[in-house]
């Protein structure tokens, strides 16, 4: 691990693969409650989209996330298995909903099975045996704070590039479910710039276990997307 804030080479080409729509964590078929938030009307178009979004990143799960990948990460750092395992129970327990609990928990299990498979990481397989030991499962912020620390990969970029993944998806989600065109989606996108490295930040520098969220609309549209008649994305 690094506290060097630069990010080149091998580590930089490490976290853009992590985090690419390429990389098999299935992240493509989840829209994190937004396909409800279409079919209800509350969000019809680029300036929904990019509300809504910037609710989730900056007060919802993404607040949560970030966390959740903060102490993972510190628990790397700080050789602490104890946090390990602490983090590793509030990833699994800290979803409002049954979807976005599959959500995070699914690609949690996809990333580490991809990552294990083709790079060395010692912490990556003890956070596996404390999953195993203790019947918990990985939530994906989890999984890559483990990884990215393991790797010297700086933690804020680590962060900023996690949380800019996960924006995009939802991105992706509402061009297609919207439907909206690139450029719109490319707009959402851009203006949610300062948004992620505000949350990013932030939540470097608050304490650890402030890993509350407040993103009630977006955990209703979670919930009554369980039982929507036409549903394209799992969550």
């Amino acid at each position: 691990m690094t506290t060097d804030r630069s990010l080149s080479g091998v580590r930089l080409q490490r976290l853009m693969t992590w985090l690419s729509p390429a990389f098999p964590v299935g992240a493509f078929s989840y829209s994190h409650g937004l396909e409800a938030a279409v079919d209800t009307g509350m969000a019809t178009d680029r300036e929904d989209l990019s509300s809504w979004i910037e609710v989730i990143v900056s007060s919802g799960t993404g607040r949560v996330d970030a966390a959740l990948f903060c102490a993972a990460y510190d628990a790397v750092g700080n050789d602490d298995t104890d946090g390990l395992a602490w983090v590793l129970e509030r990833g699994d327990a800290m979803r409002p909903t049954r979807e976005l609990g599959l959500e995070t928990l699914s690609q949690g299990a996809a990333f580490v099975s991809a990552a294990t498979r083709h790079w060395s990481s010692p912490w990556l397989v003890r956070l596996s045996d404390i999953a195993a030991e203790t019947g918990r499962e990985i939530a994906y912020p989890v999984a890559v704070g483990v990884t990215a620390a393991d790797h010297g990969i700086p933690e804020l970029p680590a962060l900023e590039a996690y949380l800019h993944a996960f924006a995009a998806n939802i991105v992706s989600a509402g061009v297609r479910a919207i439907p909206l065109g690139q450029s719109d989606g490319l707009h959402v996108l851009a203006g949610l710039e300062p948004v992620i490295v505000a949350a990013a930040e932030a939540a470097l520098a608050r304490p650890v276990d402030d890993m509350g969220s407040a993103a009630i609309m977006v955990d209703w549209a979670s919930t009554i997307h369980e039982t929507q008649y036409s549903r394209l994305f799992r969550s």
